[in-house]
């Protein structure tokens, strides 16, 4: 596949592709958040809407991780098809998937 040719207007500017030429693509996204309160606690969840999702966690609007607030992002993985995210955070939430993400996260 071949880059797509931009078009240069002047020096720094350039011009994109017209937006229907454009294939956009929605992620859906399975993260582990860390807690600045206790960094030892962290959860895992998923969204398809990351920024949005962590703002509700650090507002307390979701029970499970109220207690621990503020959060950051550790990790986020993006996948294009819901159920192998699905499949992925059901694994991190397992014994073996939470060695593995402190091994590999």
């Amino acid at each position: 596949r071949r880059a797509p040719n931009y078009a240069r207007a002047s020096p720094g500017v350039v011009v994109r592709p017209r937006e229907e030429h454009r294939q956009v693509m929605s992620f859906t996204y399975v993260y582990i958040l860390q807690s600045n309160a206790d960094p030892a606690r962290h959860y895992t969840g998923i969204t398809d809407d990351l920024p949005d999702r962590l703002r509700r966690h650090n507002a307390g609007e979701v029970a499970h991780s109220s207690k621990y607030r503020p959060w950051n992002i550790r990790t986020a993985i993006a996948f294009p098809n819901r159920e192998r995210a699905a499949a992925f955070e059901k694994y991190l939430k397992t014994h073996s998937g939470r060695v593995f993400a402190s091994r590999h996260f």
